[in-house]
């Protein structure tokens, strides 16, 4: 049963989650203020992490896999020469070693070496499932299971700053790539161990930081009515708005409704697009099949 006070507001809302909080946790804070009926966020951040975390309302969670399954980029500082628990600055040291000198270009070359595909381990304290089970709730108990190593790709991974024993950098990466991990690896590749102390994400494909909105600036905002929350909304065809866009009227857009394949003149001839009807009303996303129809995929109300 939907509560009373519960409405069916549909959008995007670029959330700068705080330090401390956990995804779920935010992501209830931004539901109550809207008075949401439905709300989803694209991917956990960690407690220790702030920044860039999309939550979608109402009919906009029918995109969500698009944004879950996109690139991401994250700002985050290795603390060199301890390894905890967690790969963070949340768990407890289990080795401390000697970090030695290094030089700025020394430290870009062992950078170097995880730019492109690469295999890594999900870490125990991490959201994958084992049997059903989240494998941190296992770690909690003092459980460490064999993980499948994930192939994952780190397009770009940049120095910004060095200290005697910090290193400030700015990567971006595929889906499912773990920061904590490449952390835990970059102090091993150093010989002197590491683990994240700070961690922001700056970007989710096709969004950066620039429309983000902080949970105090929407409480604010909050005081003054819904319509002040509702601006700061972005469309539910923002997701995809990188992709090829095609527009049907009449029959064709009636019969994709229906969830029926149609043939569009000068459609692409492959690939995922974003449908429209008429004066640009957003159907949803489809996919060009091999015989040139296009096949609506995920539809939503408006």
């Amino acid at each position: 049963m939907i509560k009373a006070n519960r409405r069916p507001i549909n959008g995007v809302l670029l959330l700068d989650k705080p330090n401390g909080w956990t995804s779920n946790a935010a992501l209830q804070a931004v539901k109550r203020l809207y008075q949401a009926q439905k709300a989803g966020h694209t991917g956990s951040l960690d407690p220790l992490a702030s920044g860039l975390l999309p939550i979608c309302l109402g009919e906009a969670t029918k995109l969500s896999g698009v944004l879950l399954n996109a690139d991401k980029a994250y700002r985050f500082t290795c603390l060199l020469g301890a390894t905890t628990t967690t790969g963070d600055a949340e768990g407890e040291v289990v080795t401390a070693r000697p970090v030695g000198s290094w030089s700025r270009t020394q430290i870009e070359a062992v950078l170097q070496q995880f730019i492109g595909p690469l295999q890594q381990i999900p870490p125990m304290y991490s959201a994958v499932k084992r049997d059903g089970q989240p494998l941190y709730k296992l770690a909690r108990r003092g459980i460490e299971v064999e993980r499948t190593p994930r192939e994952v790709t780190i397009h770009e991974l940049r120095l910004l700053r060095q200290t005697s024993d910090e290193l400030e950098c700015e990567m971006r990466c595929s889906k499912g790539t773990y920061v904590r991990t490449l952390a835990v690896d970059i102090g091993e590749a150093l010989g002197c161990g590491a683990h994240v102390s700070t961690l922001r994400r700056t970007a989710v494909e096709p969004y950066d930081t620039t429309r983000m909105v902080s949970l105090d600036a929407l409480r604010e905002r909050a005081e003054h009515g819904l319509a002040a929350l509702d601006e700061v909304l972005l469309p539910m065809d923002t997701p995809v708005a990188k992709w090829p866009a095609i527009t049907v009227f009449g029959d064709s857009a009636f019969y994709l409704r229906q969830g029926q394949a149609v043939l569009v003149p000068r459609a692409p001839t492959a690939g995922w697009v974003r449908l429209y009807q008429g004066n640009e009303l957003f159907l949803g996303i489809g996919e060009i099949l091999d015989d040139g129809r296009v096949a609506p995929r995920r539809l939503v109300a408006q």
